[in-house]
């Protein structure tokens, strides 16, 4: 199998699509924003591929699900919330200039989507293609989760259209990902007059810190990072609360349970502080086994393509959990996620867009050869 070359995607096309996409502006949590953009999402997809793209209310925003029917073979999986707040695309426009295409949220992830469509718009059959496109990822993907599963494991292969790794490679493993947050209750008191009789939330969070910091294992791909904190409310005062958030990213299902049981047994150092904990790792390590299977087809489309497993987790983390086949990075190739400097090369969007359809013509006749 080798990648086909006579597909017709215009890049023009692509370009003109990106640009209504970015313009919008769709930052995660804004239900206004996301509104408008789900349904400019829903509008680019039924123009190039026709049929009827579904909106689905959550309380995150609109869902995008469209389906080409027949019965489910490979779900193509993506976001249109972005971190950029309204306003950013003011500061920073949609531009092409020097082969490159910029815009906040151009690279994680609208450019993916314009590619996965426009790909899917070459093929002559889509049967048994699903595209669902969530509100929600940046934020944790809390209710679009379910829905994500339930068609990852009606169609039984999954292609998460994320923005590439470093030099265009494939994203074929992820770490599992969390954030907690660490909540220190102590006693107030007036720093001067009477420091003994508090409780400084403070200095338990400082010993917190150094705990928890601790329980990272760089050497197996666990890092425990606190990220932000807070405490106190007047310089003369022993501050009675203290909070401490930390990242957490793994590489195994069992480093995920040891992680979650040392924050749920964190205890304090203090006498009279208390301690609790909120939060989880929320998305589950994806594992390279997932996406072995496609990426041995991607690198049969596609000579010489590089896979690599990254820190970042995606929604792919939660349908490789499933046990569905999941290949990951099949987006955009560029670089600058989340940072003022995203770009897209546009010169590999229409390689990227064939492969997405190459990879879907080889899962459909997969699917085929196996009910034959």
């Amino acid at each position: 199998m080798t990648m086909r070359t006579t597909v017709n995607v215009s890049v023009d096309a692509m370009i003109e699509d990106l640009r209504t996409l970015v313009e919008i502006e769709s930052p995660s949590r804004d239900l206004e924003a996301l509104t408008a953009s789900a349904k400019t999402v829903a509008s680019v997809i039924e123009s190039r591929l026709g049929g009827r793209a579904v909106l689905i209310e959550s309380e995150a925003g609109p869902h995008v699900h469209w389906s080409a029917g027949g019965d489910p073979k490979v779900l193509i999986l993506g976001h249109h919330d972005t971190v950029f707040p309204l306003g950013t695309l003011e500061r920073r426009p949609f531009t092409v200039e020097d082969g490159h295409a910029t815009g906040p949220g151009v690279f994680d992830m609208l450019a993916g989507l314009v590619q996965a469509v426009h790909g899917l718009a070459t093929l002559e059959d889509r049967s048994g293609v699903e595209i669902l496109v969530t509100a929600d990822e940046e934020v944790g993907s809390h209710s679009s989760r379910a829905l994500i599963e339930e068609r990852a494991l009606a169609c039984g292969a999954v292609l998460v259209c994320e923005g590439s790794a470093d030099g265009g490679a494939l994203k074929t493993g992820r770490k599992g990902c969390g954030t907690f947050q660490v909540c220190v209750a102590g006693r107030a008191s007036h720093a001067g007059l009477e420091p003994e009789a508090g409780v400084n939330a403070l200095i338990e969070a400082s010993h917190q810190v150094l705990d928890i910091a601790a329980l990272g294992r760089a050497e197996i791909g666990t890092t425990v990072t606190p990220t932000v904190a807070s405490a106190g409310t007047l310089d003369n005062v022993v501050p009675a609360e203290a909070t401490v958030i930390v990242d957490v990213r793994v590489e195994s299902a069992g480093e995920k349970e040891r992680i979650e049981s040392a924050f749920a047994a964190l205890a304090p150092h203090l006498a009279d502080a208390e301690i609790t904990v909120h939060g989880s790792i929320g998305r589950p390590p994806m594992p390279e086994s997932a996406s072995a299977g496609l990426f041995a087809l991607a690198q049969q489309l596609l000579p010489g393509l590089e896979g690599r497993s990254v820190g970042g987790g995606s929604d792919g983390n939660f349908t490789a959990a499933l046990g569905v086949p999941t290949l990951d990075g099949l987006g955009a190739v560029g670089g600058g996620a989340h940072a003022d400097h995203e770009y897209v090369v546009i010169e590999a969007m229409t390689e990227r867009a064939n492969l997405v359809a190459g990879l879907v013509h080889a899962i459909q006749h997969m699917q085929e050869n196996k009910n034959a």
